[in-house]
Order: C-alpha cells, then sequence, then structure tokens
C-alpha cells in the first residue's frame, strides 16, 4: 500500500506542478498558522472560522493544517498523493459551501459578495494531476519509492 502511494510517473512536469501549487497553498497556508503575508495568525483565523464563518473547530483546523502542512508536503515531494488529496477534499468544500453561489469568476473588482470557484477549479486539476501521476521525478517520494522497491 504504502509503494502505491510513493510511485511516481517520473518526468518533471509533476515536479513543477507540485511545486508550484505547494508555493501557492503555502503563502495562504501561512498566513493563518503564523499571520506572515498579512494574514491573521491561528487565534484570529480560528476565531474568523469557528465565529463568522460557523465552521467547526475540527474543520477549521484541518482546513489550517492542509494548506500549511499540506503545501509543505507539496513543496517537499513527501506523500504528495495524501497532500493532494488533502488539498481537492478541501477545495471541493470551499467550492460547495463559499464560492458556488458566487459563480464562476473571482471577485476582482469587487462587486460582489464573495468570490467564484475559477481557481478553485485550478487547485482540483492540479491536485487531480497530482493524485494520478504522483511527485514526479524529484520528489523525496520517487527517492522513497525505489529505496523501497531495491529491497
Amino acid at each position: 500500500m504504502l509503494q502505491r502511494i510513493l510511485k511516481t510517473r517520473s518526468g518533471y512536469d509533476l515536479t513543477l506542478l507540485r511545486v508550484v501549487l505547494g508555493m501557492v497553498m503555502f503563502a495562504h497556508g501561512a498566513q493563518k498558522m503564523l499571520g506572515i503575508f498579512g494574514g491573521g495568525g491561528w487565534t484570529s483565523t480560528m476565531q474568523f472560522f469557528t465565529e463568522t464563518m460557523h465552521m467547526s473547530y475540527l474543520t477549521s483546523v484541518l482546513t489550517i493544517f492542509i494548506e500549511f502542512f499540506g503545501a509543505l508536503m507539496l513543496i517537499l515531494g513527501l506523500f504528495t498523493r495524501i497532500a493532494a488529496l488533502g488539498m481537492f477534499g478541501l477545495f471541493i468544500g470551499i467550492i460547495i459551501t463559499a464560492a458556488l453561489p458566487n459563480g464562476f469568476f473571482m471577485n476582482w473588482g469587487g462587486d460582489k459578495q464573495g468570490e467564484g470557484y475559477e481557481y478553485d477549479l485550478l487547485v482540483l486539476g492540479m491536485s487531480l494531476a497530482l493524485l494520478i501521476g504522483g511527485g514526479g521525478s524529484l520528489s523525496i517520494d520517487n527517492k522513497l519509492s525505489s529505496i523501497k522497491s531495491n529491497n
């Protein structure tokens, strides 16, 4: 089972895909977890999620952890499929609970109540590609998979 999770298609396309997705998601996760990049940090984010958004404590924690730790896992290529599955699930939830009523397009003009789901679809597509293909040639998964298969 572990071998199937770690196995990855060779090539650098998946490496590029996971690093870019990881970097974008890390910035969002670091805002929520650490309060950097203009974010509110753990306490402020948890308060916003639980009191304003009416999310459960567990859902709020998982959201922050997926965006922060999942992003780091993607950047490193460590358990890429697990991190991608977390991102996929998170963004399905975001679309259903927050973005769908706002239509397709993001709120570039600031004239809508919230954001549409176009960005979320990009994350879903990238996550799905990583779920299918793995972390790529330049990933810890690839190294662990080749060590495991040589034993």
